[in-house]
């Protein structure tokens, strides 16, 4: 789609100095359309290792709920596990992103690959070798669990922290393919991960997931963090903590990206929290229909299959994340975000209409057509309203949104579901549909000065 013109590779400038930033001076044909400008800017190399060294973040939570709760017995015990793998996540990756920023991708992911392979390792260990898993035992269970979810690099957010940098100069549409591109892969490993862990767990054994996990996170982690897109990330955090250290410029020019770097403190901060929020309820929307989805397949006393279901939701999901690059350019995104926010609200409404797993497969297709495009969208005004020094603590923070929106999706979903069934249940992704709506039209009033919003 575009044509790269002799940019210098990473680390190399005609002036010695930072790593350029690519240019993408004219459209040009490519058999993969639009997406023909993500391996001229970086490289086939990165699209794979993007997407495969993501897939331990979408084992994780799973595989310790499945290894806990076979060793164990008990689904409490497992689901405390899972839990806890959750809540370390949620807490870690914000700090992990803030680290980048500071001190540059590399050096983080490589140290985050190191500490959470170990903490894997315990996590097993623990696992393995506690005979009962009450009191101490369990307590060393959870404490590594929460060590794994508090070390997992975060490669989603931290990858679309790298295309805004090196599509800083280009025009919007080759950043909204980028986001498009990592919308879906973000689905599909969400998809693949747990699919893999059910299968290897029942076919050979329990704890073999996890001990997966650890090998791609060593590996794969490792050759991210020091692929050759990293000079551009890293030329951001340098340059950042140069000019902190040095104080603020006296005539700074207008970002690119239309950040509104001159928005004050207190505004900008409320700006990200916008998008912030928007992740919240969509992770509330997702853990609420999960629940929902439990409790209707176990009417029909097929309980586990509720995660194929699911799964069918995100396929459509990841497909209709790529649709999002080809969007007209003047469809604002807050316009985006209010459309599919309403779209998704009427679609898990309708969740409470079929009466049968067949009628939900189709409601699920449906209904997965309007997920993908909004949590692209959130993503692309988060990159509009971040501070250009904080890029990856907003990304992780968006991305922390999604997990603590699922926890409280599950709960609420599940008290209801407890007391009246499935039924029930549905109220609940349909509300977080809804709150998204409204969030998406406060953020059209709030960002309407914002370009890139």
């Amino acid at each position: 789609m575009y044509k790269i013109t002799s940019p210098a590779p990473p680390g190399h400038t005609a002036h010695g100095g930072a790593p350029s930033t690519p240019t993408l001076p004219g459209p040009e044909r490519s058999r993969l359309g639009r997406f023909g400008v993500l391996p001229h800017l970086a490289g086939t190399s990165f699209l794979v290792l993007g997407l495969f060294a993501r897939l331990p973040l979408a084992m994780l939570t799973v595989g310790a709920l499945t290894l806990v709760t076979t060793e164990s017995g008990s689904y409490a015990a497992g689901g405390f596990a899972a839990g806890a793998v959750g809540l370390g996540s949620a807490l870690g990756a914000p700090l992990l992103g803030f680290l980048a920023d500071k001190r540059g991708q590399r050096i983080v992911l490589l140290v985050a690959a190191l500490l959470n392979t170990a903490a894997i390792a315990a996590l097993l260990i623990a696992t393995l070798t506690s005979a009962t898993f009450g009191g101490a035992a369990l307590a060393l269970v959870l404490a590594a669990a929460f060590a794994v979810g508090f070390t997992c690099p975060q490669i989603g957010p931290l990858a679309r922290v790298r295309w805004m940098a090196m599509t800083r100069r280009s025009p919007r549409s080759a950043l909204d393919t980028a986001l498009s591109y990592e919308g879906t892969a973000d689905e599909l490993t969400f998809v693949l991960g747990p699919a893999l862990v059910g299968l290897l767990a029942s076919l050979i054994a329990p704890w073999l997931p996890l001990a997966l996990a650890a090998a791609l996170t060593i590996t794969l982690v490792s050759a991210f963090a020091v692929h050759r897109t990293v000079a551009y990330s890293d030329r951001g955090s340098s340059d950042a903590l140069a000019a902190s250290d040095a104080g603020p410029a006296p005539h700074a020019g207008p970002a690119p990206h239309g950040d509104p770097g001159s928005e004050a403190g207190p505004t900008r901060f409320a700006l990200v929290l916008l998008p912030v929020a928007g992740m919240v309820a969509v992770g509330t929307f997702f853990g609420s229909t999960q629940t929902f989805l439990t409790a209707f397949t176990g009417q029909f006393g097929a309980a586990e299959s509720s995660g194929l279901l699911y799964a069918v939701m995100g396929l459509t999901s990841a497909v209709a994340a790529l649709s999002v690059a080809y969007w007209p350019q003047r469809f604002r995104h807050t316009g985006r975000w209010m459309v599919s926010a309403a779209a998704m609200a009427l679609a898990a409404a309708a969740l409470a209409l079929p009466a049968s797993i067949a009628a939900m497969l189709v409601a699920l297709l449906f209904l997965g057509i309007f997920v993908g495009p909004t949590m692209v969208t959130i993503f692309s005004i988060g990159s509009a309203v971040a501070p250009s020094h904080r890029l990856g603590t907003v990304m992780t923070l968006l991305a922390s949104g999604i997990v603590a929106g699922t926890a409280v999706g599950s709960g609420l979903a599940g008290m209801l579901a407890e007391g009246g069934g499935a039924a029930a249940a549905v109220v609940v992704p349909a509300a977080a549909g809804a709150a998204l709506f409204v969030l998406g039209a406060v953020a059209a009033v709030a960002l309407r000065h914002v370009p890139r919003a």
